[in-house]
């Protein structure tokens, strides 16, 4: 790779990569980009057609989903395209950050992790936020020369369980999973007011906007009230969707919002900084034959809330 002012060249003689598990069923135009360089469609297009990229030395087309073990040939592919001029800037892990970053593993194995994500950490970098958790995982020894895959989210304020794959396969599979349905998980939630009775479930429309539409879309969620007195309650929920922010704008529908949300109820204490008290307590799924069923401690700043609020300790 060579650059030029703006612009970078590329110089293949013949280059031949082997195809990893991480990319099984990946179109062979977007494996390129991945693993190649971001290059125009159109110039993938032309070099297929010309047999300068083949897949086990035959011709085929950029949509070829790429299968174990193919080998993909680059012959004397000469191409060039303007170097970006915006980069995505990935956060930069403090001491503070690798100093507790390997006490939140939960589980790790060749596959995926599943970790107690502390408060006041996004999952993924955003407009808002730089510092998220895929960033600080990524100088952790748990993912040395790995690349971890969000497979869900979990808020910014919320602690707890969140599963993050290690490849592309079980990137893949847990997201199916979650689609359909198949991973369950538990929260613990302290709220302001008691719900109108010990157990039942939330049926709510929420809405939100994509532009100036606006969406409609149902949330269900079952509830446990785990203690109460007259002012506070401890709660154990069980969504059975996914709607974002589901619990706190559910349980603000009904009288009960989550202490420490600033953004569904209103703080009584504007230039204090909250805590949510909402905790991804339990995880459970199945892979094949085998069950999986993790749980994450409650941070101190949740136990010390049910202390000052006369609620029993979980």
């Amino acid at each position: 790779v060579t650059l030029t002012g703006n612009i970078r060249l590329y110089f293949f003689m013949k280059k031949i990569y082997t195809i990893k598990d991480d990319y099984l069923g990946t179109r062979l135009d977007r494996w390129f980009k991945k693993n190649i360089s971001e290059v125009p469609q159109s110039l993938i297009e032309k070099n297929l057609r010309r047999g300068k990229i083949k897949v086990n030395h035959k011709k085929v087309k950029s949509l070829y989903k790429l299968q174990k073990n193919d080998q993909v040939t680059l012959y004397d592919i000469v191409f060039s395209t303007q170097k970006k001029n915006k980069s995505k800037n990935f956060y930069k892990e403090t001491k503070k950050d690798l100093s507790y970053s390997s006490n939140i593993f939960i589980e790790n194995n060749d596959d995926f992790a599943v970790i107690n994500k502390p408060a006041g950490i996004a999952v993924q970098s955003g407009t808002k936020s730089k510092r998220n958790i895929l960033d600080i995982l990524k100088s952790t020894k748990e993912f040395k020369d790995i690349y971890p895959y969000a497979v869900h989210r979990i808020d910014k304020e919320t602690t707890g369980i969140l599963i993050v794959a290690k490849n592309r396969k079980y990137a893949q599979l847990f997201t199916s999973l979650f689609r359909i349905r198949k991973i369950h998980k538990t929260y613990l939630c302290i709220t302001l007011g008691k719900l109108y009775k010990d157990k039942g479930i939330l049926i709510d429309e929420l809405f939100h906007y994509e532009g100036d539409k606006k969406i409609k879309s149902k949330a269900i969620t079952h509830f446990t009230v785990l203690d109460a007195n007259n002012n506070y309650s401890l709660l154990k929920l069980n969504p059975q969707t996914g709607r974002k922010h589901q619990l706190r704008k559910q349980l603000l529908i009904h009288g009960c919002p989550i202490l420490g949300d600033d953004k569904y109820r209103i703080s009584p204490n504007k230039m204090k900084k909250n805590v949510l008290m909402l905790h991804a307590y339990k995880i459970n799924f199945s892979i094949a034959e085998s069950r999986y069923s993790f749980s994450a401690e409650l941070p101190l700043s949740f136990k010390n809330t049910l202390k000052e609020k006369y609620l029993k300790i979980f």
